[in-house]
């Protein structure tokens, strides 16, 4: 079985403590061991039309009764594609629902559908980010505008969307608009969702497959950047994952712990970021590298490291406390029900504490 373990991954640790929490029911859970079990079917490499069976034994070892139950009948220890495909089905239906109807789109106002002309040219797999004639970029074409009002700011990220429908519809309906939302690389129908997240205000990261320090035993997938690679091996995985879709403002890291504290390895990705006039916004995993002069900004701090109410509650006070001492603070978090109902209780009330909410393009610098 594959490991998972970063900020915005489904980790089986976080997986278990939702388990154990009574805050999260049998159907809950079973949903999100759904949106687990497709992120491993989908990281095992691309769709090949054959079955993809995954092991999961180890997971329903720690599964209660009643949450077997909610999964469907017997003892389920094998997961096929089928589970991967219905996610797909869903959420393509979701996103036309929501094209179709308007005025599911809130007071703040719709973005721009993508692609915008003059920032992408065709490419072997897909439409590709490029900057425009007169010298505009897609980090400005796609990130939400923003207007400061002197206080200080405070930005949230919401990663590992697109993989499971109901969690990825929650994020995009439920959130405010200035919380910047990022999108896994291998969920299908993902341009179906990124316009669906547009068109509700929400600005758009695009997630990037990096290796990290246990990797293979820890394994982000096919088109994992890998730190000893060559220049056109890398190249060619980049503008894969690029071409997946368009409509995201910069690249946010999948892992990477060695990718990213690899000198030459993380130089050359920014040099193909800046090439094509992205920023790169990482989960505080590369806090120490520069930009290379692109847009760039890490999160200081990842708020459900620890899958429970009281450590996500005490995170997020701690996140506004560094927005007050430094001017501007970042978080991040992943698409776990608690995640999102925390954050969007947040978010209703961080304001009138004396914070201004701020899309995480609004915290990037260039340098």
């Amino acid at each position: 079985m594959i490991a998972m373990s970063r900020a915005w991954t489904p980790r089986l640790d976080g997986l278990k403590a939702a388990l154990s929490s009574p805050k999260v029911g049998a159907a809950a859970a079973a949903g999100l061991f759904v949106a687990c079990a497709a992120a491993v079917v989908a990281l095992l490499g691309p769709p090949s039309g054959k079955p993809v069976r995954v092991k999961l034994t180890a997971v329903f070892a720690h599964a209660p009764d009643d949450w077997r139950k909610a999964l469907g009948p017997g003892s389920m220890t094998w997961l096929s594609e089928d589970v991967l495909q219905l996610s797909a089905d869903a959420s393509a239906a979701a996103a036309a629902s929501v094209r179709a109807a308007p005025s599911a789109a809130p007071a703040a106002g719709a973005l721009p559908q993508a692609p915008i002309a003059g920032f992408y040219a065709p490419g072997p797999g897909g439409p590709l980010p490029i900057i425009a004639r007169d010298g505009r970029t897609p980090y400005q074409a796609y990130a939400r505008p923003f207007t400061p009002n002197g206080r200080p700011r405070v930005a949230m990220i919401i990663g590992g969307l697109g993989l499971n429908a109901r969690a990825t519809q929650a994020a995009i309906l439920t959130l405010p608009p200035e919380v910047t939302l990022a999108f896994v690389p291998y969920a299908e129908g993902l341009q179906g969702w990124i316009d669906m997240a547009r068109a509700n205000g929400h600005e758009v990261l695009l997630e990037t497959p990096m290796e990290p320090l246990d990797y293979p035993d820890n394994d982000p997938g096919p088109y994992t950047l890998m730190a000893d690679a060559p220049g056109p091996e890398t190249a060619k995985k980049l503008e894969w994952i690029l071409s997946r879709a368009s409509g995201y403002f910069a690249l946010t890291n999948y892992l990477g712990s060695r990718f990213l504290t690899d000198g030459e390895a993380y130089g050359s990705f920014m040099g193909a970021v800046r090439g094509r006039g992205l920023g790169f916004i990482d989960d505080g995993s590369a806090s120490r590298q520069s930009g290379g002069g692109a847009p760039r900004a890490s999160a200081e701090r990842v708020i459900d490291d620890q899958l429970t109410q009281a450590a996500i509650e005490d995170q997020l006070l701690r996140l506004e406390a560094s927005a007050l001492q430094h001017g501007q603070a970042l978080g991040a978090g992943f698409a776990y029900p608690v995640t999102l109902d925390k954050v969007a209780h947040w978010a209703q009330s961080v304001e009138r504490r004396g914070y201004q909410l701020a899309p995480a393009s609004a915290l990037a610098t260039t340098k």
